[in-house]
């Protein structure tokens, strides 16, 4: 494996750049559902009060994690 060295700042506005097109994603699902909150989202899905919503839910699902993994390197980054 090959080690680029990339400036901090270049890896912080990629990072955001990222958490922004997530949210965007987010936000675009629990809209075209009317929901504001993913959990009652996900509740609804699971439950088949939302019928055809399973994708979505995936979806979002996945969205959210990747947001929260991105999260979580940022908290890492301004600890070191």
């Amino acid at each position: 494996m090959t080690t680029i060295p990339v400036k901090k700042e270049l890896l912080e506005e990629l990072v955001d750049l990222k958490m922004k097109y997530l949210h965007d994603e987010v936000e675009k699902i629990l809209q075209k559902w009317n929901y504001d909150l993913p959990t009652k989202f996900f509740n609804h899905a699971k439950d088949g009060t939302l019928e055809e919503a399973e994708d979505d839910a995936i979806t979002l699902k996945h969205l959210l994690d990747q947001r929260e993994e991105l999260l979580l390197l940022k908290k890492n980054w301004n600890t070191n």
